[in-house]
């Protein structure tokens, strides 16, 4: 590609705005964090997607877990995990060490999720059982929400871990159908809003989906979307502005003003859903506690205190 071309390809990409442009600073709990996660080999999805809230939310002692390492089987076109098609076999001690940061982090509410591993007969849904059995030992009191795959539409692996009864139920839609061909080629929109009915109407969790907007989507079909969740039994929704990792990605198409962001939370409320985050940072685990209390009985984790440091 000649010079030419990269210049008006920069000047067609929309400049951001004012409201996505973060003053980035790490409180006191940053790098104990940091220190400890390193200590006992933890990954997280803060960094390996790359989450524009990371320096908040481990300066304030909270992280999600990342399961089954740090590598995922699918290629979808937004996230920036690393792929590939046969990752590491997963680490039989991962869940005493996640449980182990867990108690020593004190917290109240643990938020857990994973990479895609179709690889895997049962696609790990084993391996999340054990780390959500960990975590009661060693946390008898918390709350945990899990941020499941689809498990490739595998009921069998799906019931294991609602069997597991954590609080919150979180699986993510993450686009519209009409871009999942573009942005997640191997998820079927479909098989994602059956796994949110089954998690709900069969074993009455509380289930929690997530939406990135700005990569081509209509208002009015975010708005079906949403409808569709709401029909299916979620009750609760974050919707978040998508950033564009890396070059590699599908580039932003638009970045959406935070009046919009409050025009779909008004939405959400009026069908019926019990918590809704919505704006430009929102991600899926962002503010997870405080946003599961609004749904469940949570004692929150007072984050003036960090115990590890």
């Amino acid at each position: 590609m000649n010079r030419e071309r990269k210049h008006a390809m920069k000047d067609h990409a929309p400049r951001k705005p004012e409201w996505l442009k973060q003053r980035l600073s790490a409180g006191e709990g940053f790098g104990a964090l940091q220190r400890l996660l390193s200590s006992k080999g933890i990954h997280t999805v803060c960094r390996s997607a790359k989450c524009p809230n990371l320096q908040e939310c481990w300066s304030e002692g909270t992280a999600t877990f990342l399961l089954l390492g740090n590598v995922c089987t699918r290629t979808c076109r937004f996230c920036a995990i690393d792929t590939a098609r046969s990752p590491a076999a997963p680490e039989s001690d991962e869940p005493e060490r996640i449980a182990a940061a867990a108690r020593t982090m004190a917290l109240q509410f643990v938020v857990l999720t994973s990479v895609t591993r179709d690889d895997l007969p049962d696609g790990g849904a084993a391996h999340w059982v054990e780390t959500i059995r960990a975590i009661r030992n060693a946390c008898p009191r918390a709350g945990i929400e899990c941020l499941i795959p689809d498990f490739a539409g595998n009921e069998a692996a799906l019931d294991q871990i609602c069997r597991e009864r954590p609080d919150v139920l979180n699986h993510n839609i993450e686009t519209v159908p009409r871009l999942y061909e573009k942005v997640r080629p191997e998820a079927r929109y479909h098989r994602s809003l059956d796994l949110l009915r089954r998690a709900a109407s069969v074993f009455g969790l509380t289930t929690k989906s997530g939406m990135m907007v700005g990569m081509g989507e209509s208002f009015e079909e975010v708005g079906e979307a949403i409808q569709d969740l709401a029909n299916h039994g979620c009750r609760m929704l974050t919707i978040g502005q998508y950033l564009q990792p890396s070059t590699r990605h599908i580039p932003v198409e638009r970045y959406i003003p935070p009046e919009e962001f409050a025009r779909y939370r008004d939405l959400a409320l009026s069908l019926g859903f019990s918590s809704v985050q919505s704006g430009p940072f929102v991600r899926s685990s962002y503010h997870a506690a405080s946003s599961s209390a609004e749904c469940i009985p949570v004692s929150l984790n007072p984050q003036s205190s960090l115990p590890w440091s």
